[in-house]
């Protein structure tokens, strides 16, 4: 969700930021669906269970979308949904770390598939001989890029990312207490990250995401020349 600033082209600009809109709503949209199903109507009272991107603004990071889609080195996340951790004892009992874990885990599983969706119709084309027109051809893609960062970046262990909810979720639970002072600080560290990778002139976020995204983007890109 960052690198090294330049400004980008209006179609990219556009074509990133439109991305990042139906791919965040659909991620927060999943989480809300998951807990609902697990037993925690929260989300669902507040009309989080829904497609519509209105629902999962939020003013601040949006901002950071836009100025990601032009270019800057920041961080940009939609409307957190709300979960309570004791009404998903309905099905985890003392373990209520578990069922935030499958909350947390359906956000990037989310951008994954959308992802996946999104290359059907390249790997067509390119099996077929009949290339996309250009347009949907580079809609698509940059669609693809941004799911893949957004599952790769929400998967870092480090609140309030997903990662640190899937992480608390599989460890024992002695690691829980350990592990859960650090909400309060998970994106002052972010920031720090961000920050220190720019003044190192490397990025520290980005090694983390490195890996991650370079296995996905190369598993679900196979085939495609």
């Amino acid at each position: 969700m960052f690198g090294s600033f330049h400004l980008r082209p209006a179609d990219q600009i556009i074509a990133i930021l439109v991305s990042f809109i139906i791919a965040t709503a659909i991620h927060e949209f999943c989480h809300a669906w998951v807990a609902w199903k697990l037993g925690d109507d929260t989300a669902k009272n507040l009309g989080r269970i829904t497609l519509n991107p209105v629902e999962h603004f939020e003013p601040i990071g949006f901002i950071g979308m836009v100025l990601i889609s032009l270019g800057f080195p920041v961080i940009g996340w939609g409307k957190p949904v709300p979960v309570n951790p004791s009404r998903l004892r309905r099905y985890f009992g003392k373990r209520p770390q578990t069922g935030m874990a499958i909350v947390a885990l359906a956000g990037p599983v989310s951008n994954v598939i959308q992802a996946g969706l999104a290359v059907i119709p390249i790997q067509v084309a390119v099996r077929t001989g009949h290339p996309l027109p250009h347009q949907i051809d580079f809609a698509l893609s940059w669609f693809i890029f941004v799911n893949i960062l957004l599952a790769s970046f929400n998967m870092i262990p480090v609140p309030p990312l997903d990662g640190h909810k899937i992480l608390t979720g599989i460890l024992p639970a002695f690691w829980y207490p350990v592990l859960a002072p650090l909400e309060r600080y998970g994106f002052m560290i972010l920031i720090l990250f961000l920050f220190i990778g720019g003044r190192a002139g490397t990025s520290i976020l980005g090694g983390m995401i490195d890996p991650v995204q370079n296995a996905l983007f190369h598993f679900l890109t196979m085939g495609i020349s």
